[in-house]
């Protein structure tokens, strides 16, 4: 088993405090990954699960057994960091096996060990190869072949693919989701990368300022994210706000007026809301579809289109200012200032109050 527990966990550094307070379970083979906006604290609280930074107050625990004050080199935890950090007058076989060497362990285990790993990272061919003579992606393998040699009870990754170019990340993120399966193992895994996040992740973790946001899998913070924070965080290209208020509340939803004047009756449960109120309704770039001024009761002007094959992001500049972005079909052309009607699919849409929470969507008939 590798079962994670955090309880009431917190850091700080000078009276500033960075962890607020973070309570948090993962489960035995799980693909968790922490993601937030820079500075929001989640590669300080993966450190602290390292044993790296001392925690302030909290307790973290190992398969029920306490290891908030353990040192690092006892908690059974391997880490993967940001840069490679490879010694460059060893070869790859070295490596990987230099922890195991210092610990004392039989050569022929170290071997044995060593082997397969390379096996599963594909490295078998590159043993004896010094880092000078490896590629960005070989040498991120071979970094998390030093840990996987180890048998860590969970992987701790740091970031580790932000220096490869864009072809490598996307190589290295297949890799990644698949060593998980074949090691069936427990990996915690920091990104600002939400794409990451959305394509490796059984678990995903949101954090900002300290805290956490929301947890859950990637479908269900997308498509129900519990506020406007994550709404606009989780989602490529991100989600569309545009500021309103209460016209009224009845069976069918909530009937809003946004910028602009337009009126538009969103099936969400009102709840408390009364008249007057100030709301956000926030829809996709896939639920907004582009037509003529005149055949949309919302319009904007068209500023930029990019073209990327089988899609077409156009950003729409609303009367009001709010920006909007829309996914067209490849083929859409529409030149620079071109006026546009807008129409939104108000059920996949969301609303939100005015501290940001999701408002619950209303039950289909």
């Amino acid at each position: 088993m590798s079962d994670l527990k955090i309880t009431n966990l917190k850091k700080s550094f000078d009276n500033v405090d960075i962890i607020k307070g973070i309570d948090l379970e993962i489960n035995d083979h799980e693909f968790v990954v922490f993601v937030g906006p820079s500075g929001c604290g989640k590669s300080t609280l993966l450190r602290l699960i390292a044993g790296l930074e001392e925690v302030t107050s909290g307790k973290i625990e190992l398969d029920d057994v306490e290891i908030t004050d353990t040192a690092p080199a006892k908690r059974d935890l391997a880490m993967v960091f940001q840069t490679y950090a490879l010694y460059p007058h060893m070869t790859v076989r070295k490596n990987m096996s230099f922890a195991l060497d210092l610990a004392g362990i039989d050569k022929a285990e170290v071997d044995a060990k060593v082997s397969d790993a390379a096996k599963i990272l594909e490295l078998d061919h590159l043993l004896d190869r010094k880092p000078k003579a490896l590629s960005g992606g070989q040498r991120q393998r071979v970094a998390i072949g030093r840990a996987i040699v180890r048998h860590p009870k969970i992987f701790l990754f740091d970031e580790p693919l932000s220096n490869l170019d864009a072809a490598l990340r996307v190589q290295m993120r297949l890799e990644l989701a698949r060593l998980h399966q074949d090691l069936n193992a427990t990996m915690i895994y920091v990104t600002h990368d939400q794409v990451e996040a959305m394509t490796l992740a059984d678990k995903v973790v949101v954090l900002n300022g300290g805290h956490i946001e929301q947890v859950g899998s990637p479908l269900e913070l997308y498509h129900h994210p519990v506020n406007k924070f994550v709404a606009g965080f989780i989602g490529t290209p991100k989600m569309g706000f545009l500021e309103g208020v209460v016209v009224s509340v009845n069976e069918a939803g909530v009937e809003i007026t946004v910028s602009g004047g337009s009126q538009f009756l969103v099936p969400v449960d009102g709840g408390t809301l009364q008249a007057g109120e100030v709301i956000t309704l926030g829809v996709r770039p896939e639920h907004i579809t582009v037509t003529e001024p005149e055949e949309s009761a919302y319009q904007g002007r068209l500023t930029v289109s990019e073209h990327l094959g089988a899609d077409t992001y156009c950003y729409v500049e609303t009367d009001s200012g709010e920006p909007l972005t829309v996914r067209a079909p490849g083929d859409f052309e529409g030149r620079y200032g071109k006026m546009v009607g807008l129409s939104f699919d108000l059920q996949h849409s969301h609303l939100f109050d005015a501290q940001g929470k999701a408002l619950p969507r209303l039950a289909k008939a």
